[in-house]
């Protein structure tokens, strides 16, 4: 059977965290079976695992070329697991697939976590008297379970998350072929070739994407959420609703722009990212005098929002009939989205907003398909890759906010400073701006007896109550060329702003601006 990732994704663990993937350099059976059981079993519901027989590991990580295994010890293999598969309670059938790498044969070991945990696996599979014991994973290790950990495994047995249930409102007809196909293409699996042959329950079959007995199989939640066209049909306002207010919520609720984008989970976040990329997201850049060098930054940096935004719909509760909404306001981005963290996660930790782990993951097979496609960083990193890209940008620190009862997921960007009290919209790209040569940079393209400069300070001398878009309605340029222009007087000292940025503020004159 076909696996549904690359060999070398397994390989070189990317895609797959490296606590999901074991090598075994040869054939130990009980060993294998002690990890087939724990995979199985899933303990902290991380998508179960893969094993790679006939690679030799060295501090984790994989020996090339690779050792591989003889024709004769695959068959053998292939053979004996016929007979130790029945040694798992309740019965498990592991999916395996011959690989070929660097010229060698290896045999892989896929192991889904099962949907009738807790498993047990004899001590001893090539032993006619031995006992059945319960396997979990610590790390990267597989042992046995005992006391409190086994006693929570037991009460596992119906926590399936919900991705990974079967949905028998789902057809075939439902999962969309050009989807199925441009997933395979960027995992470059094996199963690509074979859409032209089998049919899409075969395929789906295949990718551990059905579930139930032969007579009545349906097909897997995750597999409408990645696959389908229209997944809002199985689980409504499955969609990201963007809403801008240029002037923020409080200060002028009426003028606002609103966008919803609705499609397969991935379509969604391309859209959504891709519209706040074109609309919202800006550059600039400052070369300070007596400095050679430029520096750069964005109002929001675009992997700290993709991060978030994908968080939001891989954690989702697809169950809650609640869009994932995005509001842009001048002082930040919020994404909002329903229910709220796991109760494993402390308080604190939301808090403190630095790592979030949790045991319990509420789609974990959708957060591999993400992960897969490049979208998703590793389980637990999202937090932290987002802290750190605000960060090297600048920016100040996101938060996150919820309810005692854990309802909701609130997480909060700031906007970087110096972009202005108002979301500038389609903004026209003004270039660098060089401190030492204030005149000739922004006049440039200007006509007339005076300085773009000249007309704002003066504008300002007149009424220091001006806002950025007043000053831009009255003298006829862009809102971000007045944005530039004013922190170029702030800057030189010429004014300064007294109070509040939004109602009673006012600019204070602290020069004449000298021709």
């Amino acid at each position: 059977m076909a696996l549904p990732l690359n060999i070398e994704d397994l390989l070189n663990k990317r895609k797959v965290e490296s606590n999901r993937i074991e090598f075994k350099e040869g054939w130990n059976p009980d060993k294998i079976y002690h990890s087939i059981c724990a995979f199985a079993n899933d303990f902290d519901n991380m998508g179960g695992g893969y094993i790679l027989v006939g690679v030799e590991e060295q501090n984790g990580v994989a020996v090339r070329p690779v050792k591989g295994l003889a024709e004769a010890e695959l068959d053998e293999i292939q053979k004996a697991m016929v007979g130790y598969n029945n040694k798992i309670e309740p019965f498990y059938l592991p999916r395996t697939s011959l690989e070929e790498v660097d010229g060698k044969q290896i045999f892989v070991i896929w192991v889904p976590s099962g949907l009738s945990r807790p498993y047990n696996v004899m001590e001893s599979v090539v032993s006619k008297h031995s006992v059945p014991k319960w396997y979990i994973r610590n790390g990267s290790s597989s042992i046995e379970a005992k006391g409190d950990a086994l006693d929570e495994l037991r009460n596992m047995a119906n926590r399936t998350p919900f991705d990974d249930r079967g949905n028998p409102t789902i057809t075939p007809d439902d999962i969309d072929l050009i989807l199925l196909r441009n997933y395979l293409e960027k995992a470059h699996s094996k199963l690509l070739p074979m859409l032209g042959t089998d049919s899409k329950m075969e395929i789906l079959d295949r990718m551990d994407l059905l579930v139930g007995p032969t007579e009545n199989r349906q097909i897997k939640n995750v597999a409408a959420m990645m696959f389908s066209t229209h997944p809002e049909k199985f689980f409504p306002y499955t969609q990201i609703d963007v809403v801008i207010f240029p002037e923020g919520k409080e200060d002028n609720p009426n003028r606002f722009t609103e966008r919803t984008f609705k499609g397969s989970v991935p379509e969604i976040i391309t859209k959504a990212m891709d519209y706040i990329q074109s609309v919202v997201i800006q550059e600039q850049v400052i070369k300070p005098k007596k400095d050679l060098h430029s520096y750069r930054f964005f109002n929001y940096p675009y992997q700290a929002l993709e991060e978030a935004v994908v968080n939001a719909m891989y954690h989702r509760d697809y169950q809650e009939s609640e869009p994932v909404e995005i509001t842009i306001e001048p002082e930040g981005v919020s994404i909002l989205s329903f229910s709220g963290p796991d109760r494993s996660i402390s308080a604190l930790a939301i808090k403190e907003c630095r790592k979030l782990k949790s045991r319990r993951y509420r789609n974990r097979r959708l957060g591999d398909f993400l992960k897969e496609l490049d979208m998703s960083e590793g389980r637990g990193t999202g937090i932290p890759t987002i802290q750190k890209e605000l960060k090297n940008n600048g920016s100040p620190r996101a938060s996150i906010e919820t309810d005692d009862d854990r309802t909701y997921f609130l997480m909060d960007i700031p906007v970087h400073e110096g972009f202005g009290n108002e979301v500038i919209l389609n903004v026209e790209k003004e270039g660098v701006l060089d401190s030492s040569n204030l005149t000739s940079n922004l006049t440039s393209n200007l006509t007339g007896n005076s300085t773009a400069l000249d007309k704002i300070f003066n504008a300002l001398k007149a009424n220091p109550l001006l806002t950025y878009p007043e000053l831009a309605s009255l003298l006829g340029y862009s809102r971000s060329y007045v944005q530039k222009c004013i922190k170029m007087l702030k800057e030189t000292k010429r004014i300064r702003r007294v109070g509040s940025k939004t109602y009673g503020g006012y600019w204070e004159i602290i020069e004449n601006l000298k021709s």
